[in-house]
C-alpha cells in the first residue's frame, strides 16, 4: 500500500511539474506550484525528514506562492492578459535548455552517490548533550552552524530594506494597503476564527522545536500567514512601516543573536558558543525573538512596498 502510495506521489508532483512549466495561465501555474509544495512536504514526511517536511509545505506551499500570487496581480494590473499569455519561443526556449541541463547534472549527482552516503549524523547526535538540545536538526542550525542561520536572517531583514525601498517618496514610511476592494465572506469568516488556533500552533512549535520537529521558520510563516489573513480581509490594516514597535519587532531576533553571540566571547569558547549550563534556554530565547522578527518579515515582504503615505 505504502509502495503504490510513494507512486502516485511520485506522479502527482511530475504531473504538477510538468504543468507548471507548459501551462500558459500564469494563476493556473502558480496554483499548481502551491499544490507542488505541499505534496513535496508529505514527500520529505514520506522520508522521515519531517523539520524540512514542516518548512516545505510552509514556505514552498505557502508563502512562496502567496508572494507569487501578489507579482500576479501587480502585472495583470500592468500587462494585458493577452501579452502575458503569449509564449515566444526564443524567450522560453534558453531557460528550459538550463533547467534541463541542470536537472540532468543534479540526477549524475544523486546517481553518484557513495553506498552508504556519507553522514555527520553521527557526530551532531553525539554533541547533543553539549547544547541541552533534543532535536539535532535545532541543534545544527542554532548551534553547530549559528553563524549560518544568523546571516540567513540578517538577508531576511536586508531583502524587507530592498522591498521597502522600491516605494514612493511620499509614502516612505507609510503602510501597504492589503485589503481587496470585494472581501468575500468566507475569507472574513476565516480570519475571525483561524488566527487564535495559528498562534497556539506556532507557540507550540516554537516550544517543541527544541527537542522535536518544529522551529523558527514554521511558527513564523505560521503567524505571517496568520498576520496576511487578518489584513486580507480587512479586520486589520498593514501597520505602517516606520512603527518603533514594528521595526523593534523585526531587528530584535537577529540582534538577540548577535548579543548572545558575542556573550560566548565572553564566556565560553568564542562568537556563538553557549556556555553549556545555560544553552538551551539561549537558544530557546533566540527562537522566540527571531520567530517574532521572521513573521513580521514575512508578512511584510507579501505586503510589499508602502504605498501609503504616513500619518503626519
Amino acid at each position: 500500500m505504502s509502495l503504490v502510495f510513494d507512486i502516485a506521489l511520485v506522479a502527482g508532483l511530475i504531473a504538477l511539474a510538468l504543468h507548471v512549466v507548459v501551462t500558459r495561465d500564469g494563476r493556473g501555474a502558480i496554483l499548481a506550484f502551491i499544490a507542488f509544495g505541499l505534496l513535496l512536504g508529505i514527500g520529505w514526511a514520506r522520508l522521515a525528514a519531517v523539520d524540512v517536511a514542516l518548512t516545505e509545505a510552509a514556505i514552498g506551499g505557502g508563502l512562496t506562492g502567496m508572494l507569487l500570487l501578489r507579482a500576479h496581480a501587480h502585472l495583470a494590473r500592468e500587462i494585458p492578459p493577452e501579452a502575458m499569455a503569449r509564449a515566444e519561443p526564443r524567450r522560453w526556449l534558453a531557460p528550459a535548455i538550463a533547467c534541463s541541463l541542470v536537472t540532468l547534472a543534479l540526477g549524475a549527482v544523486v546517481l553518484a552517490f557513495p553506498r552508504p552516503a556519507p553522514s555527520l549524523a553521527h557526530q551532531a547526535v553525539a554533541s547533543l548533550e553539549t547544547t541541552g538540545l533534543g532535536n539535532p536538526v535545532t541543534a545544527v542550525l542554532l548551534a553547530y552552524r549559528a553563524i549560518d542561520t544568523l546571516l540567513e536572517k540578517i538577508v531576511l531583514i536586508l531583502a524587507l530594506v530592498g522591498v521597502w525601498s522600491l516605494s514612493r517618496d511620499a509614502a516612505w514610511g507609510g503602510a501597504s494597503q492589503l485589503r481587496p476592494a470585494i472581501i468575500p465572506e468566507p475569507l472574513v469568516f476565516l480570519a475571525r476564527v483561524l488566527p487564535p488556533f495559528g498562534v497556539l500552533i506556532a507557540v507550540y512549535q516554537v516550544w517543541v522545536g527544541a527537542d522535536l520537529p518544529g522551529g523558527t521558520f514554521q511558527a513564523g510563516t505560521i503567524l505571517a500567514a496568520m498576520a496576511l489573513l487578518v489584513m486580507l480581509a480587512g479586520l486589520r490594516p498593514a501597520p505602517p512601516t516606520q512603527a518603533r514597535v514594528l521595526r523593534v519587532m523585526l531587528a530584535g531576533g537577529p540582534a538577540l543573536f548577535v548579543l548572545v553571540g558575542f556573550l560566548g566571547v565572553a564566556a565560553a569558547q568564542g562568537f556563538l558558543s553557549y556556555p553549556e549550563a545555560i544553552a538551551k534556554p539561549l537558544i530557546v530565547g533566540i527562537e522566540a525573538a527571531l520567530t517574532l522578527s521572521i513573521a513580521g518579515t514575512l508578512a511584510l515582504l507579501v505586503a510589499g512596498p508602502p504605498d501609503k503615505a504616513p500619518a503626519s
